[in-house]
């Protein structure tokens, strides 16, 4: 098949082009462009799932169903050379699926359900009347690897390595957790961005329906930094005792996390200007010169650079923690160094927000090629950024698959994108949807009852 062909959208279509000597045959060369994108819209992106996890149950036959829920929900798309489309609606699963197609978008970012269809909106300005407003959105969270830049020493920027992801890792655990024991949410989907970082979205009733004040709360209870880079101490904790979400997070995930895989990847106490870092968070000057003292005399000892971290360690936590040290600050230093290394650093302004856009899942990112797929919250650790399906590698899938007799099978279901796809489908959306079905049957009902005693009255 041609370029020209898959340019055009064909929809029977093999991706095969004559390949230079030495690549495999069914290859595809590695860089993202909308030729392959058009392919992957057309044959692999779940439209339908999209659309029944946006619809909330609101797609059915069911007296109680808002058939209007769906078109007043905002899609944005960013298109080629960063051309933006905002507030753009859609009645059914099919127009969706037909606009994505037809437009090819390089993102699509997913706004709140407004009170009104968000593409007739300046009909309903005309009016003079406020009432372009949004009334539902998913809690969310966006959490970016580069917010951790001052404590990996192995990446920087956009960049990310099996070294330094394990802080999304953590941060997923500590935040899962407690949107579940905590806030008793159920329905929680956690998202690969494609390249620096995860999403979050909580998409229980509940958590859809709060108000902004409510979600800036919320952002606010996970919230412990209260510097910036300046500052020489990023946690700073008070009281006689940690808030019990910050006990559980500590015992549980972050201090065994720091102690036996941040410490040693990132080396933290392994060069000067590394520790010096850490000892600038301790406000006890003769401590620290103690600690200095020791680093320094012994940086020419035969301790191996791996055990020089975990002895450095253990010394700065026997002095901090011994009982010659009477005041609780000083005792508390460790837990304060080890979140300011390892917790959560979330957005806060993406999530106080409703009307904040966030990439929808199983979009393709420009600059990695990699698909934003799902992440599985109890086995979080296996997660793999480096493995995630990219484009060139689903449409060299598709290439192999093509040759194959099993077409039974849905296109992606014969791709590796089929194990993220099928995932979403169990894991996430049918809990999900089987709530929604019970929650608009119960509050028929419960109109229904209210009804009947008004008249009995």
């Amino acid at each position: 098949m041609t370029r020209e062909e898959i340019g055009n959208g064909s929809e029977d279509m093999v991706i095969d082009e004559c390949e230079p000597e030495g690549r495999e045959r069914n290859s595809v060369p590695d860089e993202f462009n909308a030729n392959y994108l058009k392919v992957y819209y057309g044959k692999l992106f779940p439209h339908a799932d999209i659309f029944k996890w946006m619809s909330y149950g609101n797609d059915g036959k069911h007296p109680a169903c808002d058939q209007s829920y769906f078109s007043r929900r905002e899609f944005s798309y960013t298109l080629d050379n960063d051309i933006y489309l905002r507030y753009q609606s859609f009645n059914s699963a099919s127009e969706l699926e037909n606009s994505i197609k037809e437009k090819c978008p390089f993102k699509i970012d997913i706004g709140p359900v407004y009170s009104v269809d968000p593409a007739k909106r300046h009909a309903y300005a005309q009016t003079g009347d406020n009432v372009f407003t949004p009334v539902e959105r998913e809690l969310v969270f966006d959490i970016d690897i580069t917010d951790y830049d001052d404590v990996r020493y192995c990446c920087s920027g956009a960049d990310v390595c099996l070294d330094c992801w394990p802080l999304m890792t953590v941060a997923i655990k500590v935040i899962d957790t407690s949107l579940r024991d905590d806030f008793g949410f159920n329905h929680i989907l956690w998202v690969f961005s494609g390249r620096r970082g995860v999403h979050c979205w909580v998409c229980d009733g509940k958590a859809r329906r709060l108000t902004n004040e409510q979600r800036a709360s919320i952002a606010e209870y996970f919230r412990v930094y209260k510097g910036n880079e300046n500052s020489l101490k990023m946690v700073s904790f008070t009281g006689l005792a940690l808030h019990p979400f910050l006990a559980r997070s500590y015992t549980e995930v972050l201090k065994d996390f720091f102690e036996s895989k941040l410490l040693l990847s990132q080396k933290l106490f392994s060069a000067e200007e590394r520790y010096e870092k850490i000892l600038e968070m301790i406000p006890d000057e003769s401590i620290t010169s103690e600690l200095r003292g020791k680093w320094q005399e012994n940086k020419r000892s035969s301790i191996s650079k791996e055990d020089t971290n975990v002895v450095r360690w253990q010394q700065l936590k026997h002095i901090l923690q011994s009982g010659r040290l009477k005041a609780q600050g000083l005792r508390r230093c460790v837990e304060e160094i080890v979140f300011s290394f390892t917790y959560p650093r979330i957005d806060m302004e993406v999530s106080k927000h409703m009307n904040h856009l966030l990439k929808a899942p199983f979009c393709v990112h420009p600059k990695t090629g990699r698909v934003c797929v799902p992440i599985d919250p109890n086995c979080c650790e296996e997660f793999d950024p480096t493995a995630v399906p990219t484009l060139s590698k689903l449409l060299e899938e598709m290439n192999v698959g093509a040759l194959r007799p099993d077409v039974d099978n849905a296109e992606w279901d014969r791709t590796s994108l089929g194990k993220s796809i099928r995932f979403f489908r169990s894991s996430f959306l049918q809990p999900l949807l089987k709530s929604c079905k019970e929650e608009i049957e119960n509050s028929y009902n419960a109109k229904l009852q209210h009804s009947k005693n008004s008249m009995s009255w």
